[in-house]
């Protein structure tokens, strides 16, 4: 078996698919704007797993994303065969990272916000 899709909570799936796709250069899979509906997948790997943008709407969800974030914890690990020319390449674009790249004992590892309530890590893994 392998992963097929997964989903994160973003506040507004079309400012969430704009993020994805303009700034981080995802791939669009599904977008169905009217119902509040995105997917998008690795321009690496376009068949590979697939990123349901999901509305918080829920009371449940809104609550989670919130209590996550606050706590400063990346909901997606985004894999990267170079994580400082990612950065500097996501900086450039006005991104904005909570943890510049950082060497440690599993790899090097930066966050940003998504601006969609979402803390996301770049990894890459250790030589």
């Amino acid at each position: 078996m392998n992963i097929k899709m997964t989903s994160i909570p973003v506040k507004d799936p079309i400012a969430a698919h704009r993020f994805y796709t303009e700034v981080l250069g995802f791939t669009e899979v599904m977008f169905v704007p009217e119902a509040q509906f995105a997917i998008v997948a690795s321009p690496e790997q376009p068949n590979g797993t697939a990123l349901l943008l999901e509305p918080t709407g829920e009371e449940f969800y809104a609550s989670f994303q919130s209590k996550v974030y606050e706590k400063g914890l990346p909901v997606l690990v985004l894999g990267s065969q170079n994580a400082q020319q990612d950065y500097e390449t996501l900086k450039e674009k006005g991104v904005v990272f909570t943890q510049e790249p950082t060497d440690t004992d599993y790899g090097t590892i930066a966050v940003f916000d998504d601006t969609c309530g979402n803390y996301i890590q770049i990894h890459q893994d250790k030589a």
